[in-house]
């Protein structure tokens, strides 16, 4: 099938074209004639698949039927919400390419930069926002733009929004909406909770989903590169200088981990910067510009960068640390292998990180290949020591003070305290398997 068979106008098609595609996605394939149609569309594709093509094209084409002639003035007609700037940043400049010939206007509304900017767009008139929900709420409150003539509202990374708590903002905005409108819902996957939200905002939704939960791009290269803890950062440097690597994403736990990283790069004579949610908005969008223009070969992340950075043709995708949360490392190396395109991820894991890895392979439904590489081989009688706080654990319980004499208990391991064993240690110190 070709794009120019889905019934989208000829403005778009030769937008598309002049991105170097003519065949659409799964996802896109499916999506597009049910918006055409003004169907509600719940629909959940795995990441790097084209989701945002798939909702951007048939909503300018529907807008595009009823653009107002030059010198009215426009109202917002389509709302998309997204979880992150990063992510907003990114649907809106898709809504630009492919609308250049659609004679529509669209703009951004999100945090960290001024409201006054924003404010002044949305008063000279716009079609599109493409927002963040804090961001928007405060533009709602002090009534700088009106949302009552809404005809589409999309939810982009559904399931990244629900998880940031954006719930009770996404239920604000709501609403404040027109109740006869297109709701449509894009999910990386289709949880319980997703389930539980789209039956309160979307009318008889056609339901798609192209891949099974969880799943990672078949495109992608995984694998794990066994390390003792100490020996990370010399091992990444190592696999940049002799792999020739130019564009690496290598993503942390921490803030002050994706710093710290990234200074450390730079005394290895690798250029390197970091992206993260203590830095300024300007910040991040400049760190951001230079790694797409190769002005730096590394960008240290947290997961901010998990979802919304389309980096054209991005190579290599590193899991310095692995995620807390296993379905975060598919959302990691989704950056890589995007429409089509062949990637690489891989992990460098210690063995503080074996009960991490172990949930990651159960979610995936795979063994990921132990790669050792020489002069890093782990030592198999290094013991795991905590790693950062899992999201959402119970705060840690202050120490009471041992009882002594008669009453005191015996020392001993508690039961169930899922150390790995010095057996499980040892293979994962051995490589492949």
């Amino acid at each position: 099938m070709q794009f120019d068979q889905l019934g989208l106008p000829e403005s778009l098609v030769r937008a598309v074209r002049e991105q170097g595609y003519t065949e659409p996605t799964a996802i896109q394939a499916e999506a597009i004639p049910a918006i055409l149609a003004g169907h509600d569309v719940m629909a959940a594709a795995q990441t790097g698949t084209g989701k945002t093509a798939g909702f951007t094209l048939p909503l300018l084409a529907r807008l595009g039927e009823n653009a107002p002639a030059n010198g009215r003035p426009r109202a917002v007609r389509a709302l998309i919400l997204t979880p992150t700037r990063e992510l907003t940043a990114q649907v809106q400049e898709s809504v630009t390419t492919y609308g250049r010939h659609a004679g529509l206007k669209s703009t951004v509304v999100f945090g960290g930069v001024g409201m006054k900017p924003q404010i002044d767009r949305l008063r000279r008139g716009v079609d599109i926002v493409v927002a963040t929900p804090g961001r928007l709420l405060d533009h709602i409150r002090q009534r700088t733009i009106d949302l009552s003539k809404i005809e589409t509202l999309v939810l982009d990374e559904a399931d990244r929004m629900l998880d940031m708590g954006f719930i009770h903002d996404i239920r604000k905005v709501i609403a404040t909406l027109p109740k006869e409108r297109q709701t449509l819902l894009f999910s990386a996957t289709f949880s319980d909770e997703i389930s539980k939200l789209a039956m309160g905002m979307l009318n008889n939704p056609v339901r798609i989903e192209v891949a099974r939960r969880n799943t990672a791009v078949e495109t992608i290269r995984q694998h794990v590169h066994p390390v003792d803890r100490g020996g990370k950062r010399a091992l990444l440097s190592q696999l940049i200088r002799n792999g020739d690597w130019r564009q690496v994403l290598v993503f942390t736990r921490t803030k002050h981990g994706a710093d710290r990283l990234a200074k450390q790069l730079a005394v290895d004579d690798i250029t390197a910067t970091a992206i993260h949610g203590n830095k300024s908005q300007t910040a991040r969008t400049r760190a951001l510009a230079d790694f797409k223009k190769g002005a730096v070969r590394v960008l240290v992340a947290t997961d901010i960068a998990a979802r919304g950075l389309d980096i054209d043709q991005l190579p290599h995708v590193v899991n310095f640390e692995l995620p807390n949360v296993p379905e975060d490392y598919v959302h990691r190396i989704g950056r890589t292998g995007r429409a089509g395109r062949e990637g690489a991820a891989l992990s460098l894991v210690c063995v503080d990180e074996l009960k991490l890895l172990s949930g990651i392979e159960k979610v995936i439904g795979q063994d990921l290949e132990r790669q050792v590489v020489p002069g890093f081989e782990p030592d198999p009688n290094e013991r795991p020591q905590p790693i950062f706080k899992q999201r959402g654990a119970p705060p840690a319980r202050k120490r009471q003070p041992r009882p002594t004499g008669a009453a005191a208990p015996r020392r001993g391991k508690p039961a169930g305290s899922g150390q790995p064993s010095q057996r499980r240690r040892a293979a994962f110190a051995g490589g492949n398997r």
